[in-house]
């Protein structure tokens, strides 16, 4: 494999999208060794197929030519994949929340420095640096947030404080008034976008439809919360 190039591919165009899977070998190999050992339970399993949509799928191709691809690509992981994989590791008494939020945001915004962010889109290695980052600390994030007997309310802020900082960033790349990322400066021209334009949409993404997942599980852990407070008062 070469290092120094991008991991998907090149930024494809319309017409060939759906032809871009990706069939690494070691990929492959590596999603299945995760089926095995998480696959029977439900959540695990819906875990193996999201990082599939995210690294087998198209999806990590469009990720090479649009900035906004590789937002909900990483907040498949952040958000979706990485809740799911939390709840299946061994449930730990409750800690301190802080060095789970600082670690998860240094890791997120780190990497959407311009500088850091272009050098993994053109270093494999660097690239699987960023997502297995993204990853940890994501998983790390709602391991505090599913801690046994973590309040509804200190949950809850966890989750706010989370969203909070994903859509400060999400802001920024929004409103910024260039584009920033070099790595996308020619792929969303072919899809009929400007790099700027690529990249609000980018923001407003991480901005709006991220929050929605923190939204639901607050809303379940407080559910349950009141749940458990009904059933000891009864």
């Amino acid at each position: 494999m070469e290092l120094l190039a991008t991991y998907c591919g090149p930024a494809p165009y319309p017409d060939e999208i759906w032809t871009r899977w990706n069939f690494d070998p070691f990929l492959l190999a590596g999603l299945a060794v995760l089926a095995l050992l998480v696959g029977r339970d439900r959540r695990g399993a819906l875990a193996v197929a999201v990082l599939g949509l995210a690294f087998v799928s198209p999806l990590c191709a469009l990720s090479s030519a649009l900035f906004s691809a590789r937002v909900a690509h990483h907040l498949l992981l952040i958000a979706v994949a990485a809740p799911l994989l939390a709840q299946l590791l061994p449930r730990r008494p409750p800690k301190a929340m802080a060095p789970a939020f600082v670690a998860s945001t240094v890791v997120l915004w780190l990497w959407h420095l311009p500088a850091a962010y272009d050098s993994a889109l053109s270093h494999v290695g660097i690239y699987w640096l960023m997502q297995s980052s993204l990853l940890a600390s994501a998983v790390w994030f709602w391991r505090a947030v599913f801690a046994p007997q973590r309040s509804p309310v200190e949950a809850c802020g966890l989750l706010v404080a989370g969203y909070a900082q994903m859509g400060m960033l999400g802001a920024i790349l929004t409103f910024a008034p260039e584009a920033l990322y070099a790595a996308h400066s020619l792929g969303p021209l072919a899809w009929g976008l400007t790099p700027l334009a690529d990249q609000q949409l980018a923001g407003l993404i991480m901005w709006v439809p991220a929050g929605l997942p923190y939204a639901v599980v607050c809303a379940l852990v407080a559910r349950q919360g009141w749940a458990k407070l009904g059933a000891g008062g009864v």
